[in-house]
């Protein structure tokens, strides 16, 4: 499809779908034509990211053989992964946050959750007792103010909100020039008249500030997470505001008319528009969009269960897909701050082909540094100079330095080669070549230790399970970490570079929507009647919310779930529960939340005779996606060349067949030794191993048993 106008008369009107996600190191396209040809590309993103996009759309309209222009103007989906929000809060360049709060409770932050410390520490980090106290609260201490105020837990006011505070206090953060708001009252979730009393008072004051109300972002039980999440949400705001708004006008001007549809952190799209007031919803919306996209494969394939691997330049992103449904988590922490956000349950760690190498002390560490994509690897000839992951794929002969095919780059592998033997190769006493085998065997030691955390460790077995290796680099490493957890195979689908990009371009509609729903049961004691209908009348009020974003159909699908905790604990499950409960429902809630704890911490772990307490209810809403994912591109294996590659051992390379296609066509078969280049990676196929390609072109790659 390269550079050749698709000649299908149907493309020439609208219904063009375009998937795009914002990495760290590139930008990645999915574009499908109304008669279904497809193709996929990347641009290195750029710093202020709207160019990014913008330039892999160029290269789309390129590839398809049409002006940019023409394009836009035939586009009706343009769904858009981002992680702008994320990278705020992890580089400190959020906007600057002023907290308005209940009098007596201005410590909250501070005092988190007993483990201010360690926010954010991950793996052996915890043990590293020069990082703990590193992490600030996301809004420090001087710009949290206390309104004298009280609503009891029943919504009753006890304290009236004193309005000469409340306005001294707007003024105090006017004076210190912050650029969004949060207010956090106790027990706004079941009155909000003093947030939106004063929500008046900092429209009055302070009229151009970003403002974030506790009851409306974080409606859950627990003044911490809540005070944390709308804090989160202020935070980015004007970051997220901005950016989508020029996004928006850039798109416009080249003549697109479709609405960009965002991915959420939980796995679907709703309209930009809706999100610029909560951006906090949006932060692992990357990755959340891989893991629907292998979630979609898996039905295809009739495999409920799968693994997906997201390896791009910075991270390497799991996601797990049981019973046909990702694992979801209603908490994530980053920068400091916990948020109580509903999420695709993904494990990330540092470790992406742009993973620095380094030696320190006489240890080889790869990651969880970046070279990002500027100055990017030293093979990218931007001026970089710490080897890379990249780096030591090309010097083991895996990718090819005429053919990357990522942004038109030619690759220098004598850089790459000097780069490595000098600062990893000299200070081991290694080759050039054994030094960028020696960084692939940390790299993937690192992925494989992370699999295991997210399958065996939580009692999942990992033969069960569907891998999908999606990203840059997940086909080519996915064949290692496949050997290292004794797992037969892998598949690459026909979208791998740009699986997350895919993953926004076809995700179907879906919110959120959760309110408190408090009931405590005593040991013994069993729900009643009353109980049913304060639970049921939460239901309706959430559902109603859930599907008021999005469009109104027949078609669109509600489901609801319960936080449902033992009375004493400091967290929840979140168990599915009927639309319309009565006592029995409830009953069998309870029943359903004492399996699924047991299935988590161990049969006799429950413990009834604590008694129970549901927190709060979840509708999450679903209008299924319009956009088909099939594909009418294919094409026939074609060999490319001959080169030496490095399996198992540094100083001995295997002569290796190089084939290569845009889209895969079914019904092919080749054995390892051997790699296939597709659009932005490369599949590598082990020796003893063979790959084969179904009708979706995805390649199914078996490796040799051990």
């Amino acid at each position: 499809m390269k550079g050749v106008r698709v000649g299908d008369r149907q493309d020439d009107e609208a219904g063009w779908a375009v998937g795009t996600d914002v990495g760290g190191t590139f930008t990645d396209l999915w574009l499908r034509s109304p008669s279904g040809r497809t193709l996929v590309c990347k641009s290195p993103t750029t710093a202020d990211v709207v160019t990014g996009v913008v330039d892999a759309l160029r290269l789309a309209a390129e590839l398809a053989g049409r002006s940019v222009e023409e394009l836009c103007s035939l586009i009706t989906r343009f769904g858009h992964g981002t992680t702008v929000g994320l990278n705020a809060l992890l580089t400190g360049r959020a906007a600057r946050v002023g907290l308005i709060t209940t009098e007596g409770f201005g410590d909250v932050l501070e005092i988190g959750r007993l483990r201010r410390g360690i926010a954010s520490l991950q793996g052996m980090e915890l043990g590293d007792y020069a990082l703990r106290g590193r992490v600030q609260p996301l809004v420090p201490r001087a710009s949290v103010v206390e309104v004298r105020e009280r609503i009891g837990s029943n919504g009753k006011i006890v304290i009236p909100l004193d309005l000469d505070s409340a306005r001294a206090s707007v003024r105090t953060l006017r004076d210190k020039g912050v650029e969004a708001v949060a207010v956090c009252f106790l027990w706004a979730t079941e009155n909000p008249a003093h947030e939106l009393a004063v929500a008046e008072l900092v429209h009055e004051q302070l009229p151009d500030a970003f403002l974030s109300l506790s009851h409306v972002i974080a409606p859950t039980v627990g003044e911490y997470a809540r005070a944390s999440t709308t804090a989160a949400n202020a935070a980015l705001g004007p970051i997220a505001g901005d950016y989508l708004a020029v996004l928006g006008t850039e798109l416009a001007a080249l003549g697109m008319r479709a609405p960009i549809m965002l991915t959420t952190s939980a796995g679907g799209v709703v309209p930009a528009a809706a999100m610029r007031a909560t951006p906090v919803t949006s932060l692992l919306s990357g990755p959340a969009s891989c893991v629907v996209a292998g979630q979609a494969l898996g039905q295809q394939l009739k495999r409920p269960n799968v693994l997906t691997l997201d390896v791009g330049g910075t991270s390497f992103d799991v996601g797990v897909i049981v019973d046909g449904a990702p694992l979801l988590r209603e908490e994530v922490t980053f920068g400091g701050a916990d948020m109580r956000v509903p999420s695709v349950d993904i494990a990330s760690i540092g470790a992406g082909g742009g993973s620095i190498a380094a030696v320190s002390g006489g240890n080889l560490t790869v990651g969880p540094r970046s070279a990002g994509a500027t100055p990017g690897p030293v093979c990218y000839g931007k001026g970089g100079i710490d080897p890379t992951a990249t780096d030591a794929d090309l010097v083991l002969g895996v990718l090819d330095p005429n053919g990357f095919r990522s942004g038109g780059m030619v690759l220098d592998v004598a850089a790459a080669s000097r780069a490595i033997e000098q600062r990893v190769g000299v200070p081991l006493g290694l080759t050039a070549i054994e030094a960028a085998w020696a960084i692939r065997e940390v790299l993937d030691s690192a992925m494989a230790d992370l699999l295991r955390s997210v399958t065996i460790e939580r009692g999942h077995d990992p033969r069960e399970f569907l891998v999908v290796a999606g990203g840059g680099s997940g086909p080519s490493h996915a064949w290692v970490l496949c050997r290292e957890l004794g797992l037969g195979g892998f598949v690459v689908p026909a979208t791998a570079t740009a699986q997350s990009a895919f993953g926004a371009g076809t995700s179907d509609l879906r919110t959120t929507a959760s309110r408190t729903c408090y009931i405590r049961l005593a040991g013994g004691v069993l729900p009643n009647e009353a109980h049913a209908v304060l639970v049921a009348d939460a239901l309706r009020d959430t559902a109603h919310r859930a599907v008021s974003t999005i469009p109104a159909s027949s078609a669109t699908e509600v489901a609801f779930t319960a936080a449902v905790r033992y009375h004493g604990q400091a967290h929840h499950i979140d168990v599915r529960l009927e639309a319309e409960p009565d006592v029995s429902a409830l009953v069998g809630l309870l029943s359903r939340f004492e399996s699924d704890y047991e299935t988590l911490f161990g049969k006799g772990a429950g413990y009834r005779e604590a008694g129970f307490e549901i927190l709060s209810v979840r509708a999450v809403a679903v209008h299924r996606s319009a956009v088909p994912s099939s594909s009418t591109s294919s094409q026939l294996f074609q060999v490319r060349s001959t080169r030496p590659v490095v399996f198992e051992h540094p100083n001995a390379p295997a002569d290796t067949v190089v084939y290569g296609c845009d889209w895969p066509s079914a019904d092919q078969t080749v054995a390892g030794p051997c790699l296939i280049q597709l659009p932005g990676c490369v599949v590598v196929v082990p020796p003893g191993g063979s790959a084969a390609t179904d009708d979706l072109g995805a390649i199914h790659v078996t490796m040799e048993q051990r």
